[in-house]
């Protein structure tokens, strides 16, 4: 994919410091900020110069970091940020964004899925209403294509955080069904692990 240069950043990476992937923060190439990594993406140099998206955080090599809100990727990209930050010429496939996202679903879905056969999610309006009179939900996890109207019926007078990440037809997969629109998980770290990736999700897609 081509990459502008960006001359106002030129060398702004060679003042990073080496231990830049240790501590609690992370910079991001493109905007600057420290943040935490639970609020960031990683990307490494793989094979052949190949940019790799680390989404787990874990692959070997010197990270480079994304902050996780919209625009942020297509900055990178525009100003070749991964170049400079790499100090070389990284390679991507022209629909990188569109990969990207696309890694970052099937994740979220994992984590779902983890979620389903821990226990610890159901799906359907009766289940998911059932978990939210116990009071057992930490998380609920809508259709991005479902009714709002309905989806304000469900919630009531609930309070919980609430994230559209996932078609009808992904979140069905999950549960081993044609769809489905309304997806609870159950209070603990889990349920704020898949709300993290879910704002990640929602950050990288690319723009409709």
């Amino acid at each position: 994919m081509a990459e502008e240069e960006d001359p106002q950043g030129q060398g702004a990476e060679e003042n990073e410091p080496q231990d830049a992937e240790k501590g609690p923060l992370r910079r991001c190439i493109v905007t600057r900020e420290s943040l935490a990594k639970e609020d960031m993406l990683r990307f490494v140099v793989g094979p052949e110069n190949s940019l790799v998206p680390d989404l787990a955080g874990r692959l070997p090599g010197r990270g480079m970091w994304l902050k996780a809100a919209p625009g942020v990727l297509e900055q990178a990209l525009k100003k070749g940020a991964f170049h400079r930050a790499a100090k070389a010429q990284v390679r991507l496939p022209e629909n990188f964004a569109a990969i990207l996202a696309s890694m970052l679903e099937q994740r979220l879905m994992d984590m779902l899925g983890m979620a389903r056969r821990a226990g610890e999610s159901v799906a359907g309006w009766q289940k998911v209403q059932e978990w939210l009179v116990a009071g057992r939900v930490g998380l609920l996890v809508e259709a991005s294509d479902g009714s709002p109207a309905e989806r304000a019926r469900l919630i009531g007078g609930h309070t919980m955080p609430v994230v559209l990440a996932l078609p009808s037809e992904s979140l069905g997969r999950v549960f081993g069904r044609g769809g489905a629109v309304h997806v609870a998980v159950a209070k603990g770290r889990l349920a704020e692990s898949i709300a993290r990736e879910a704002a990640r999700l929602k950050a990288f897609a690319p723009a409709s």
